[in-house]
């Protein structure tokens, strides 16, 4: 049987007759000119209920690390590499999601571009869906997803040389403080603190005090609650960081007041925020998502798109239509802001409380500052608590005990450490779906101006995230090894 007959057919070129992206019902045969290979079953997405990807940041940079070193491999070097994937519609997603973005990220493929030519012979990938059970109200697709990396990378969000494996896989794990940065050194996501440190229902909770180091070690200054009171403000206060209560329900969106005051303090803010809810995916996936909208002018979907890929599970239900609509009005509100501050910055004398204030009650910081303690809101009883099961439980409870199961049943990820088709006519005639602004217009230069702040701290940042949390030199190195063995069997 001859090399032509061997290749799979429908397989799209991605890039210069080198690497191709293929959907198949079998695994392939090698060749002496071609190399096949598969994730499908090696990054797999952690899902809470219905959800199945996108697949999280450090599992995108897994498959970059995986695939460049197969791109830069001297046996290889003459030999087409495929990257297959089979019949499943999830796993089709996801792992046209790897290879889009790797085209993006090193291959400087523009997201229409990479999208078209996945969809080569009319393929259709399924549409990413929020953490929840039911029919989906809101459809994140491959595109916005692309949009979103590229996005992402054009504000310095991430860098994958940097990028510290160990410590996003470390501190996302419950019992290490579940969270993640959604944007360095300005937007952390965690889970809510506790009154005390104890372990309930299976889920680890944590005091206060035990983010503290952490906090100090990577400039945080302030924290924003947004559920009902597990543990007193005072507590943050006491040790230095600013306190701020913003309480709405759980699985709920914020009051046009709410979203206000949050975009005032974060814009006040002297260092990083730590923003948290009950489990820190819905309500604080909402708000930080808001803050992208206005000072990124990213579109709901490309800031959805990206917490998601930061921190899986994030904005549910209503909340995902709830930030469709306020795009316009925080893509005016950023623009604004934004023309102000030039004209600040070339000499015009506004007064700056009201610059950064734009239409918020003066009294603001007065009334949500280190006195937060005067919201009318209670201290739980452990009474409460089991009585009153919300969203947020359950979202934590599913984590734990699913990290649980994969400590214990993959023995791959110590070696890692050191280092999808629904017809697309069927979803836009969907009755419940509501057509969006799918992208943001041209807005990178009038951007610029956020970027300067961030690159003048973005090396001791990037030091920082090399430091590794509990692995000593030598044993990273003796992984190293055992890695650079194992990409050479590949």
């Amino acid at each position: 049987m001859g090399e032509e007959q061997e290749f799979p057919a429908g397989a799209v070129d991605v890039f210069d007759e080198r690497l191709y992206f293929a959907i198949v019902c079998g695994k392939p045969k090698p060749t002496t000119s071609t190399h096949y290979f598969s994730i499908d079953d090696d990054l797999v997405y952690e899902n809470f209920y219905a959800d199945f990807g996108p697949l999280n940041l450090a599992l995108l940079y897994k498959y970059c690390y995986k695939l460049n070193r197969k791109m830069k491999s001297f046996v290889m070097t003459k030999k087409k590499i495929v990257h297959y994937t089979n019949s499943d519609q999830k796993k089709q997603a996801n792992a046209a999601f790897l290879i889009g973005c790797y085209a993006i990220i090193y291959l400087k493929k523009l997201p229409e571009d990479m999208y078209k030519i996945l969809q080569n012979g009319n393929v259709n990938y399924l549409p990413f869906r929020d953490a929840s059970f039911g029919t989906s109200s809101f459809h994140l697709t491959l595109l916005d997803c692309f949009h979103a990396v590229q996005k992402a990378l054009q504000y310095e969000f991430f860098d994958f040389r940097a990028f510290n494996l160990e410590e996003y896989q470390h501190y996302e794990r419950a019992e290490n403080g579940d969270f993640n940065w959604i944007i360095p050194e300005k937007f952390l996501a965690f889970s809510g603190p506790h009154h005390k440190s104890k372990v309930e229902n299976g889920y680890p909770h944590h005091a206060p005090e035990a983010y503290f180091p952490y906090f100090r070690d990577h400039h945080i200054s302030t924290i924003i609650r947004l559920n009902k009171k597990m543990y007193e403000a005072k507590r943050f206060i006491d040790a230095g960081f600013e306190h701020h209560d913003l309480f709405f329900v759980d699985g709920s969106t914020p009051s046009d007041s709410i979203v206000k005051k949050f975009l005032n303090i974060c814009e006040n803010a002297e260092g990083a925020i730590a923003v948290h809810c009950k489990a820190g995916l819905g309500r604080t996936g909402t708000l930080i998502a808001c803050y992208m909208m206005k000072h990124y002018r990213m579109t709901a979907a490309e800031s959805i798109a990206w917490i998601r890929i930061c921190r899986p599970g994030s904005v549910i239900g209503p909340q995902q239509q709830f930030l469709v609509d306020k795009q316009m009005s925080l893509w005016n509100e950023g623009d604004i802001y934004r023309k102000k501050r030039r004209e600040q910055e070339n000499g015009n004398k506004v007064a700056v409380t009201f610059i950064l204030s734009g239409v918020d009650d003066i009294s603001l910081r007065d009334d949500l500052g280190k006195a937060s303690g005067k919201e009318d809101i209670e201290l739980y009883s452990d009474d409460d608590e089991a009585i009153s099961v919300t969203q947020g439980d359950k979202l934590r409870v599913l984590k734990s005990k699913r990290q649980t199961r994969t400590t214990s049943a993959a023995p791959l990820s110590v070696i890692l450490q050191s280092s999808v088709q629904n017809p697309r006519s069927d979803i836009s005639e969907s009755s419940c779906i509501t057509k969006r602004t799918t992208r943001s217009s041209a807005g990178g230069s009038t951007l610029r101006g956020v970027i300067p702040e961030r690159k003048k701290r973005i090396a001791l940042h990037q030091m920082r995230l090399m430091k590794l949390w509990y692995s000593p030199g030598s044993a990273a190195l003796c992984l190293q090894n055992v890695l650079d063995q194992l990409f050479q069997s590949y």
